[in-house]
């Protein structure tokens, strides 16, 4: 199944799929969490360079700026509204064209004041209850050099930056789409009901057999609840609303299993433990957050399925394989699925060569996997869909990096 054009290898592999297995485990950690902070600062940096380098000279330049780091600071929440004492530190660290130079012209780009400009709209939009003003230090350190002004956007005709890998899976599991629409939920259509709910949300499905726990850690904004009554009727309904989504999520995808939820279990009424915060984000007191390490671009931690520890949130779009590869194996492995309509778990792994085209992997890899894959007559259809599906993306890969640019696709 390999050809010299893109090496792309297509298996069928015996192995039961993860969803028909005894256990599994998905985690998501949501918006407001540290990681998800940073992962969210790094990839806003790179969006808004790609349209300050568009502005300014056509086309996209080199950067990466995966390097952000958020340094807690420390809060006094209380009932009825608390204070923050020592602000959230952001250092926004990495490599970026400060300048470009064509013949003996040299023009200076705005990097540093493009970068806080994104990052101040971002989080004022995301997390309504931080006091950008106030509650944040926002500094950066993104400095690098020149770049020549040739070339024209087109993704497919760069080289690879890197040797590096990508690794997507499909389809969801009801443990994956329970996990990612739970945080989605409860950080969207929830907060209509209770704003005191905030953005930092961890979700946690442990599922053992048809029987799922779902945990989920919920920090409270305090100026929306008066009293410890207050804090426990809140519980209640939370806990009341995310139950039945949940059940609809599980309706939904007509799926055979039961949902227990456990919320904000390290609370401890007799001892007066109660998760509170003043801006609804644990940053401010105590968590420090680092990009890449939360959620893959898929949204999920999967210890079940394969991962990179790439991060992808921050890197440029263009040449940056740790980037397009992850988005793009995703991209290949539900295109796939969609296609082979079995209960099949699709596997794909992109490998890059530094110096080679974007386009041009060193090797892709698709596993099929089911429990009698290599017996079952339709394999060989399957390896062809799957074969011209990965070599359909690949020839068209700009695709993926105008999407990325355009803040289309998520990364985290």
């Amino acid at each position: 199944m390999a050809t010299k054009k893109k090496n792309i290898y297509v298996n069928g592999i015996n192995q039961v799929p993860v969803p028909m297995r005894q256990i599994e485990i998905v985690e998501r950690k949501g918006i407001g969490h540290p990681d998800s902070v940073a992962d969210g600062v790094a990839e806003t940096v790179s969006e808004a360079l790609c349209a300050m380098y568009k502005r300014e000279v056509g086309h996209v330049l080199h950067h990466n700026t995966d390097q952000t780091e958020v340094v807690a600071g420390i809060s006094a929440p209380k009932f009825g509204g608390g204070k923050i004492i020592k602000p959230v530190y952001i250092l926004m660290d990495g490599r970026a064209t400060t300048y470009i130079e064509n013949g003996k012209e040299k023009k200076s780009l705005p990097v540093e004041p493009t970068a806080l400009e994104g990052v101040r709209k971002y989080l004022k939009k995301t997390y309504p209850n931080l006091n950008v003003d106030t509650d944040v230090i926002l500094d950066t350190k993104l400095g690098m050099g020149s770049d020549d002004l040739t070339g024209v956007y087109k993704a497919s005709n760069y080289l690879s930056n890197d040797t590096s890998f990508g690794v997507g899976f499909a389809p969801f599991s009801i443990t994956d789409t329970l996990t990612k629409e739970t945080e989605e939920y409860i950080n969207g259509a929830m907060k209509k009901k209770i704003p005191a709910a905030g953005q930092d949300v961890k979700v946690m499905c442990s599922r053992v057999g048809k029987n799922i726990t779902m945990t989920v850690c919920c920090a409270m904004v305090d100026k929306y609840i008066e009293d410890k009554e207050a804090y426990k009727s809140i519980m209640e309904e939370m806990n009341k609303l995310v139950t039945e989504n949940g059940n609809k999520i599980i309706d939904r995808a007509n799926a055979d299993v039961k949902l227990k939820l456990d919320l904000n279990t390290g609370d401890d009424y007799k001892r007066g433990v109660y998760y509170l915060t003043v801006t609804g984000l644990s940053q401010e007191m105590g968590d420090d957050g680092s990009v890449g390490r939360g959620n893959r671009c898929n949204g999920l931690i999967t210890p079940f399925r394969p991962m990179s520890m790439e991060a992808t949130s921050g890197k440029n779009p263009i040449t940056h394989v740790g980037k397009i590869y992850n988005v793009l194996s995703n991209i290949i492995a539900q295109d796939v699925a969609k296609k082979v309509k079995a209960d099949a778990e699709i596997h794909v792994r992109l490998l890059s060569q530094i110096g080679h085209t974007i386009s041009d992997p060193l090797n892709a890899n698709i596993d099929i996997i089911t429990p009698n894959a290599a017996d079952d007559p339709r394999l060989p259809k399957w390896k062809d869909e799957a074969y011209s599906i990965a070599a359909d993306w690949l020839d068209n890969i700009d695709k993926v990096s105008e999407k990325i640019i355009a803040g289309k696709i998520k990364t985290f």
